[in-house]
């Protein structure tokens, strides 16, 4: 190897790799974008089928059904499916589809149809379809149909045929009116004809070539003149030519003509030092800002190697960013000698995969604006630096370090290697075999580090940097985070624990300043409202795929917690437990407020309470519930004693006749007419105001009294109706007659009662008039006549033959009373 003149670049290049494959473009990235819930995927690949499967759920958004002999889709076998968004059938063979298929998946977003055997574009009416991929299928041509103008929503577009090899000019013509963002064109092969114009009519942002122009570079050239037209700013060509093309022309001289584009990638492409000379030489007088080359074979066909002076005159060079990515050298080690006088500018520089042992601390007199070195995935060890390294100068702009899948091992070492780098902020020291040896001295202007994939377990929190702001730490072996651990970092936004063993995050934990949290993929089964509480500025929350216990401890989380922050919801939270939960996603886990909140059942229950008992309370007075009270505790006490001698009052011989029940405003009539009446017939009548036991209760004595007469005359007036002591009487004798003697009561009406004037506790008397006995006190004298007999009958006999029912019964319609309250 050989070093020589100003801004020498030695570059180590060793490895063989494999070339990409263009299919990668339309992974499966949007999966998340497109589907709602997990259960809503149905993934039927590699599963021996010849048709697409009709019972699928209506609801099913994802569907992948490839590498299944089905070769064609009617639309009678196509299940309908309006909720379906991605649909992917690749290696199925296919050779038709219905060109009205796609009315049965109106919602339809992502179809990947590629690699099968269509021998013609297929009609596609999709006006929500965002992804295309037909890429990989034995169409000869690529004429777009005239239906591809109604996918006005269409972002991405992959279209390839290794039997298509001319692009017309009247090809795209129906995508004329649709700005796509991704364009990627062609399977590899070589074309032998470019019509110009055939893209210059495309509004277009991205393009990924995989075409062989080898031998027909013109027609290269005219694909990059339309490109300009486009305004195309990223331009992707995959194997532009081959291993053994010989190169005699320079291919891309119109880069200096295109001022839109910024973005360039070669990939898989065999280039020797003799076309890297002409090629550099454009790249430096164009607009280019980052130029990638990914899985290059480089071969020397001159004796000195790479020999480039490039001295500027009134230019300065845009290119910021470079990417060596997967080069091999074809024939030993590379020489070069790149000499730029101080032109360059780079901020950016990628040289991965690439068996590089050392920094190339070399190129820095010459990128003395370099921020961002990448060397990841190389065989960088302890020692860093190469021997010819001058460490006072070394990287003076520099202030991100990547140094991700490397061999380094101490981590006090590299921290002591680090303190050279005066503007260092950022340092990526991921998947490597890293261990804690001795305490670690980093640089004050370190903000972050990335550690993840290095077992290192929960002490690592003790050999950081306490001016650290973004630490990341997945799959380091962590069970467990304390305040402590955070204590010692009190300028810290971002922290990254996924894929770890952490069961809980204790409540109290506090990072007044964290901005992003990732927890996804630990042992967490709940995360509680305290805890977030702990980080008042927390935007970005990432805490999927964990066994999350489905209970109330969950419902804050489904409910309060603003979703905006999750970056993998609703995907990836499922229920773990209950069994009855498990596998069902958060999103569908259902639970009430009022069956989680303790305070709000008891707010609840005491509203309801309130209100029923307000209610009743009202109902209660309405209805003279005080009243009735009264008369339940009597009631009691009557049912008690009735209990002890209900037998002998069967067989008991009672002291009077009838017991007179009356208003004191009606005495006139009893003690002038009635008693007077009835005592001279022989009647032995009690009458309250004489045969009352004076000093007894007076309910005990209406008891008594009602329990030792034969019968219970009713006095009925509109005095009787609004004496409570009348009430009382009418009770007593009513639950006598139910319980002992049915034919007891006895009422004579002194005048109509009209309805307004009955109390409502006098609600039974309509019931009453309409079943027992009934007179009424007549004015004319000889009608007086009939009712003395009738009554004094009735008390001697007790027979009920002599009741005048239908005066009774036109009495009671007359004074109508309240029935339906009662």
């Amino acid at each position: 190897m050989s070093s020589q003149g100003t801004g020498v670049v030695v570059l180590l290049v060793i490895s063989l790799l494999t070339p990409g494959c263009m299919a990668a473009e339309m992974n499966d990235h949007p999966f998340k974008m497109c589907v709602t819930s997990r259960r809503r995927v149905a993934d039927l690949t590699d599963k021996n089928l010849t048709s697409f499967p009709v019972l699928l759920p209506n609801t099913t958004e994802y569907l992948d059904i490839s590498s299944n002999p089905i070769q064609s889709i009617t639309t009678q076998a196509f299940p309908r499916l309006p909720r379906l968004c991605f649909l992917k059938a690749t290696h199925c063979n296919l050779t038709y589809i219905s060109p009205s298929l796609f009315q049965h998946t109106p919602a339809l977003q992502i179809l990947n149809i590629s690699f099968n055997r269509l021998n013609k574009i297929p009609d596609i009416s999709l006006p929500r379809l965002k992804l295309l991929d037909l890429a990989y299928n034995i169409y000869k041509g690529y004429n777009l149909p005239e239906c591809f103008q109604s996918l006005k929503n269409l972002q991405v577009l992959s279209l390839g045929s290794k039997v298509a090899r001319k692009l017309h000019l009247a090809d795209f013509k129906p995508l004329m009116n649709i700005s796509l963002q991704h364009l990627l064109l062609g399977a590899g092969e070589p074309w032998r004809v470019y019509q110009a114009g055939a893209l210059g009519m495309l509004s277009l942002q991205k393009l990924s070539l995989f075409v062989n122009f080898c031998g027909h570079f013109s027609e290269f050239h005219k694909l990059l003149a339309d490109l300009n037209v486009t305004r195309v700013s990223a331009l992707r060509v995959v194997t532009v030519f081959s291993d053994d093309c010989i190169v005699t022309d320079d291919p891309f001289q119109n880069l200096k003509a295109m001022p839109y584009l910024r973005n360039l990638a070669i990939e898989n492409t065999w280039m020797n030092s003799s076309f890297m000379v002409i090629f550099m030489k454009n790249v430096f007088v164009s607009s280019l800002q980052n130029l990638s080359f990914v899985n290059i074979t480089y071969a020397e066909d001159t004796p000195d190697g790479l020999q480039f002076n490039f001295h500027p005159v009134n230019h300065s060079i845009s290119l910021r960013a470079v990417t060596f990515d997967r080069v091999m050298h074809k024939y030993g080690d590379p020489h070069y000698n790149l000499s730029f006088e101080g032109a360059l500018s780079w901020k950016y520089f990628k040289f991965s995969r690439a068996g590089l042992n050392g920094l190339p601390c070399n190129i820095i007199p010459s990128l003395p604006s370099l921020e961002t070195l990448d060397v990841s995935d190389n065989l960088l060890s302890d020692i860093l630096w190469l021997p010819s390294c001058s460490r006072a100068s070394a990287f003076p702009s520099l202030k991100h370090l990547l140094m991700s899948k490397n061999r380094l091992t101490s981590l006090s070492f590299i921290s002591t290697k680090m303190l050279v780098i005066k503007h260092l902020e950022s340092l990526d020291l991921s998947f490597n075999s890293i261990r804690l040896d001795e305490r670690c001295t980093w640089p004050v202007h370190l903000i972050e580090l990335n550690l993840g994939n290095n077992i290192l377990g929960n002490s690592v929190f003790e050999y950081l940097s306490p001016n650290l702001e973004r630490i990341y730490l997945s799959k380091t072996g962590i069970t467990a985070i304390t305040q402590e651990n955070l204590s010692r970092f009190p300028k810290l936004t971002h922290l990254q624990l996924s894929s770890n063993s952490i069961q809980a995050l204790p409540e109290q934990l506090n990072a007044p300043n964290l901005f992003s949290l990732y927890v996804d993929q630990n042992a967490i089964t709940n995360l509680s409202r305290q805890v977030l509480e702990g980080f008042p500025e927390l935007r970005v929350l990432k805490a999927g795929n964990n066994p999350y216990i489905c209970s109330c401890d969950i419902h804050w989380f489904l409910t309060d917690l603003n979703k905006s922050w999750l970056l993998d919801w609703p995907l990836d939270y499922l229920c773990s437990t209950p069994v009855k939960f498990a596998g069902l996603p958060l999103s569908e886990y259902k639970t009430s407020v009022i069956a989680c909140e303790t305070w709000l059942q008891a707010t609840v229950a005491f509203i309801v309470l309130i209100f029923v008992a307000t209610t009743l309370g009202l109902l209660f007075n309405k209805l003279d519930g005080v009243w009735y009270t009264k008369m339940l505790w009597v009631w009691i006490r009557v049912k008690r004693r009735g209990k002890k001698h209900s037998l002998l009052l069967k067989n008991k011989s009672f002291s009077y006749h009838a017991f007179i029940s009356y208003s004191h405003q009606d005495a006139n009539f009893v003690s002038k007419k009635l008693v007077p009446t009835l005592e001279n017939a022989g009647v032995s009548l009690c009458v309250h105001e004489r045969d009352f036991v004076p000093g007894d209760w007076i309910i005990d004595n209406i008891i008594n009294c009602v329990e030792s007469s034969y019968k219970t005359l009713f006095v009925l007036s509109k005095h009787f109706v609004q004496s409570e002591w009348c009430n009382y009487e009418l009770f007593f004798a009513q639950h006598r007659a139910i319980n002992i003697q049915q034919d007891s009561l006895v009422f004579i009406l002194l005048e109509p009662i009209p309805t307004d004037c009955l109390p409502k506790k006098f609600l039974r008397l309509r019931r009453l008039l309409r079943q027992q006995t009934y007179l009424e006190w007549p004015k004319d004298e000889r009608k007086q006549q009939v009712f003395w007999a009738s009554l004094k009958s009735m008390l001697h006999m007790a027979d009920k033959s002599v009741v005048l029912r239908d005066a009774a019964t036109d009495l009671a319609d007359t004074a109508t009373l309240l029935t339906h309250q009662f």
